[in-house]
């Protein structure tokens, strides 16, 4: 018996991944994804972590969902594959208390999901957990990911390299930002996959406070993340940045915000009514307007925030999306301008 993906939910075919995308994540992505070659380069440096080597440790060690195993989750995967318009990625479940999911390759990325994940959520819940990975596998954050990994082993191996461990910090840091914008682009295409805003939210409180849903409530949760974002004074402002120094996920509150602001913004009407960006189109995609949209992104959540630190420093990047915006449009422009008599 062939299990059929979900005809219920609305499915988006040609659907890109800009569609979701959070402004930062989409610029960085847009950008790097019009560097010729970028893509390829990156594939093959990330055969130096063996990706054959990790399938065959989670075939060996794991089992892998089909329609006699774990039948419910390789439904998920169907029906998330399916409205998201995506080759279906294999999925393993792995032994391991701790809740938790990753979507891992390049090649040919496959989905691997904890037991603590699986015993945690119920249905509708794992639905949006499935299509979170499953975005990650649409926007190709794995790539990227593998750069970010690279990067971090070399600042480890230089670290006696002042200068040079300096300025791989920051390149670090800069990635890990990205990251932490890109798990915000996932959990919104797990919502789309899911299509169910109660069970995303759920999802995200249970990651932060466990099973017990009835000791919990979501507008409490959500007055959290504001007092989070608020802060008492500029100290709080610091630590909170120093606290970002190697997570590589924001925080349940800020995840939970983000998303609930998200689907109340009009944007998850408009993709779940057919009004999205088409993957067809991608190669057409403005850099410099998605990086002014990155760039625009910033400014209006430091202009909804309260913490004392970002407000004495808002003004700081006014200007930073139209400079970043011909930079790579300049850069791009060259590597795409053929060689002199070359012709078209």
């Amino acid at each position: 018996m062939t299990t059929e993906p979900d005809r219920s939910r609305v499915r988006f075919p040609d659907l890109s991944s800009r569609a979701y995308e959070h402004p930062a994540d989409r610029g960085a992505l847009v950008a790097m994804r019009s560097l010729r070659g970028f893509d390829t380069l990156l594939r093959k440096m990330s055969g130096l972590f063996n990706e054959r080597s990790l399938r065959l440790h989670y075939l060996s060690s794991a089992v892998r969902v089909g329609e006699t195993q774990f039948r419910d989750v390789y439904q998920d995967v169907v029906d998330a594959a399916h409205i998201l318009d995506v080759e279906r990625p294999e999925l393993y479940v792995v032994q391991d208390p701790q809740p938790r999911a990753m979507a891992i390759g390049t090649d040919k990325p496959f989905i691997v999901v904890t037991t603590g994940l699986f015993d945690l959520l119920d249905a509708e819940e794992r639905r949006f957990a499935v299509g979170h990975e499953v975005g990650h596998i649409l926007s190709g954050h794995a790539v990227y990911r593998t750069l970010l990994l690279m990067l971090t082993r070399l600042a480890l191996r230089v670290a006696w390299i002042p200068l040079g461990y300096v300025g791989l910090r920051a390149i670090v840091f800069a990635l890990e930002e990205w990251q932490r914008k890109s798990e915000l682009s996932a959990d919104r295409a797990g919502l789309l996959s899911s299509q169910d805003p109660d069970a995303a939210k759920r999802s995200l409180m249970k990651m932060a406070g466990g099973s017990r849903l009835a000791e919990m409530d979501i507008d409490a949760f959500l007055q959290q993340a504001r007092e989070y974002d608020a802060g008492e004074d500029a100290r709080d402002g610091v630590i909170k940045l120093m606290s970002l120094m190697g997570r590589t996920h924001p925080q349940a509150v800020v995840r939970l915000a983000e998303l609930d602001r998200w689907a109340a913004s009009g944007e998850y009407s408009r993709i779940l009514a057919g009004d999205y960006p088409r993957r067809s189109g991608d190669r057409d995609a403005s850099i410099s307007q998605e990086v002014r949209n990155a760039a625009k992104s910033y400014q209006e959540s430091w202009s909804r925030t309260s913490d004392p630190l970002i407000s004495s420093l808002r003004d700081i990047v006014n200007g930073v999306g139209d400079a970043g915006g011909k930079l790579f449009d300049n850069i791009t422009n060259r590597m795409r301008r053929p060689n002199d008599g070359g012709g078209e």
